[in-house]
This record gives structure tokens, sequence and C-alpha cells, in this order.
């Protein structure tokens, strides 16, 4: 005869991890840093501080708080796994940031408190899955940039040569001429601004600005979106790839028990037919 199974209380530990992954908790703490983030921006008004300075002041401190207690429960919970993902060591660094005491030479720290507002990051997935393509488009994104430093350099290298004596404020050195550049390649007033200036005495200078445009702008820059929309993608095609494993693993694991248990039920109706044969 099946005895019924006694039920143990979950140990403090499992409590705790429960309670600080539900999603009513994560969901408080997701709106304390919206919170957190509207006063940090209110602190910046001096006739909002001169009203309500004290009260937004205190709930700084009650927030950051509850953001302490959170870190330290997680750390309870999960302890040296804690410190292997990224992610807990970002909220750990930007939590701490808050707790040191900021006066004298350590006065710029106050202004870094702003950082607790990127901890959205952490609690909402999507989110996360956008810093996380973007890191894996890093490498293709270096390449590129080392392209694009070197297209740079030999373009400034040219300007230098051709315009440094007509226009020394644009093009007096090689830092100078780098500058001059990137302002051209955002497109912010370079062709009013500078190139049709440099025409009126080097009337054949479009042949420089454009191909330097049409290189660094148009080309460079696309083939950096095209590097940080393939890493979403492939970011997204693994996320896909890592929920039908789970898919399959879990309904496998499912279709496991239900076999197991119906070989039990069988067993134990064969049981109970060769009882009722012998009483019979």
């Amino acid at each position: 005869m099946a005895h019924p199974s006694t039920t143990h209380p979950a140990p403090p530990r499992e409590r705790l991890r429960a309670f600080i992954q539900h999603g009513r908790v994560q969901g408080v703490i997701l709106v304390l840093i919206l919170v957190n983030a509207v006063i940090l921006g209110l602190e910046t008004v001096p006739s909002v501080m001169a009203v309500y300075g004290e009260t937004l002041i205190a709930l700084d401190k009650a927030i950051l708080s509850v953001f302490v207690a959170e870190i330290a429960i997680r750390i309870y919970v999960h302890r040296g796994a804690f410190f292997r993902d990224p992610w807990s060591v970002f909220d750990f660094i930007v939590v701490g940031i808050a707790l040191i005491p900021a006066s004298g030479e350590l006065s710029v720290l106050r202004a870094l408190r702003v950082l607790r507002v990127l901890r959205i990051l952490t609690i909402v997935p999507s989110m996360r899955r956008v810093v996380g393509a973007l890191l894996s488009a890093i490498p293709g994104l270096g390449s590129i940039a080392l392209v694009l430093l070197l297209i740079y350099y030999v373009f400034a290298v040219i300007a230098t040569n051709l315009f440094a004596a007509a226009y020394p404020e644009w093009f007096g050195h090689l830092g100078r001429s780098l500058y001059t550049l990137f302002q051209i390649m955002t497109l912010e007033s370079w062709s009013m601004g500078i190139s049709r200036p440099v025409m009126e005495q080097f009337p054949y200078a479009w042949a420089f600005f454009i191909p330097f445009i049409l290189i660094a702008t148009f080309t460079m820059l696309n083939l950096f979106i095209a590097i940080i929309v393939n890493a979403m993608q492939g970011f997204s095609e693994v996320e896909h790839q890592d929920t039908v494993a789970a898919v399959d693993a879990a309904r496998e694991h499912i279709e496991t028990d239900l076999h197991g248990e119906l070989r039990a039920l069988r067993g134990e109706i064969a049981e109970l037919r060769r009882l009722l044969a012998e009483r019979g």
C-alpha cells in the first residue's frame, strides 16, 4: 500500500531564491529603478531641490537600501555563481559605486549614481538580448573600425599636405585634419562650412571630399550597421535554437515520466489481477 509522501519545508536558501526570482519582485525592482532614475533627474533641478530636496534624498537612500538588500540576497542564494555572471557583477559594481562616500576627490562618483538606471538592462530580457548581440558584434566592428581608421589616416595626410597652408584652422596638422574629416563624415556643415570655402581656393577639392564621403560615410558606416544587424539575427537564431532544444528536452522528460508511470500502473493492475485470481 502506498504511503503518502511527507512534505518538508524548503530550506531558507531555496525560499529566498524563489522570492528573489519571482516575477512580482522583479517587477518591483524594475519600478524602483525607474523611480530612482526620475529622482536622479529631479536632483539636477535647483528649484525642485530647494522645495523637495530632503524628500528626494530620503527616497534615493531608501531605494538604494532595497537595491543593496537585493544584491545581498542574490549573493547569498547564488554564492560563487553570482560573480561568474557578468550581469550580476555589473549590478554589484553599479550599486557598490553608490555606497562609496562621494566627497573630496571622490565627488565625481556622485555623478555616476545615474548608472543605476542601466540596471534595467539586467531586468528586461529583451534589452539584455540587444546588449548581448552588440557585444557579439564587437570583433566584426573592430575590423571595420581598423579599416576606417586606415582610410582616415590616408585622407588626413593628403588633406594636411594640400590644405594646411591655406586653412590651418581645419587642416593645420594631422590632428586637426582628422577632426575635420570626422566632422565631414557626420555631414555636419560639411558643404557650406568646409568644402565650399576650400573649393573657392582649390576648385578641384571636390575630387577629395566626395570620394571621402562616399567611402567613409555611406560605405563604412553601412558596414557597421550590417555587422550589427547580422549579429542581432545570429543571436536570435541561437536563442531560438536554445528554446527549441529546451522544449524538446522537456517533452522527452515528460514522455519518459509518462512511460514510467504507465509501466508502474500496468504492474499494479497485473498485481491486482493476480491477487483477485488467487482469492477467486
